[in-house]
């Protein structure tokens, strides 16, 4: 059999997660039961390139499989006709290349809307304070490189390595929105919604810029502000 990638975007709003669990709804579980359809009713099961959770969207991600699929444009005809309008196939190839731990740059993005907007609210999350970006771009500042970023992760997450390198980091502003990007090799659970919950705290003038590395060396995550909602965050670009 051959290794088999897609390259797909989701509107996380109707999932819990990319993660297949029982008597949920998840990415994975969708895009698996169409594959396995388009098999003869042989299961397929896929490996993403991470795991996002619930109502988080992905504007590109990847994911593998073992097949013996032949004509790829027809699968990918296939797959989009029969797949939820949530979930969009952009491309199937044959590749080598193991979806998760052959990436090496993640990319997030989280959207924070001025003002109510009845069109955007599936996408962003509505905060109508004022931030002061100036503030919020300088404590960014301390979370390049290689830190223990366990103040920013989930609780109980189960990892072997709490150790992460941040490559960009930064806010924008527009007439509408402030945007969050950052880009890292890897991700904690929970992690860049607890940083730009910190990060709006600094905007507030509740956190000083330079508390930051004094959170990370806490090493504890109720050293970090609260988490913000799921609905504005993107996982936006992986790259291998």
């Amino acid at each position: 059999m051959k290794r088999i990638h897609l390259e797909l975007s989701y509107c996380g709003g109707a999932y819990d997660g990319w993660q297949i669990q029982p008597n949920r709804t998840t990415v994975q579980g969708t895009v698996e039961e169409v594959l396995s359809k388009l098999n003869g009713n042989a299961p397929i099961r896929i490996t993403g390139c991470g795991r996002t959770d619930t109502g988080v969207h992905a504007q590109q991600y990847f994911a593998h499989f073992e097949g013996e699929f032949s004509e790829l444009d027809q699968l990918k005809y296939k797959l989009n006709k029969m797949l939820p309008n949530t979930i969009v196939i952009h491309a199937v190839c044959y590749n080598e290349l193991h979806a998760r731990f052959d990436a090496k740059r993640r990319t997030y993005k989280y959207f924070i809307c001025k003002h109510k907007d009845a069109f955007s609210h599936p996408f962003r999350w509505v905060f109508e304070r004022p931030l002061d970006l100036t503030a919020m771009n300088e404590a960014s500042k301390f979370l390049l490189g290689i830190h223990d970023f366990a103040s920013f992760a989930k609780a109980d997450t189960d990892v072997k390595t709490t150790l992460c390198e941040v490559f960009e980091i930064g806010w924008e502003e527009t007439e509408h929105e402030y945007i969050y990007t950052v880009c890292a090799n890897r991700f904690l659970r929970n992690m860049v919604r607890a940083m730009v919950g910190t990060f709006v705290d600094v905007g507030l003038g509740k956190i000083p810029p330079n508390e930051l590395p004094k959170i990370l060396a806490k090493r504890n995550r109720s050293e970090a502000s609260e988490s913000v909602p799921a609905q504005g965050l993107f996982l936006w670009k992986v790259e291998y």
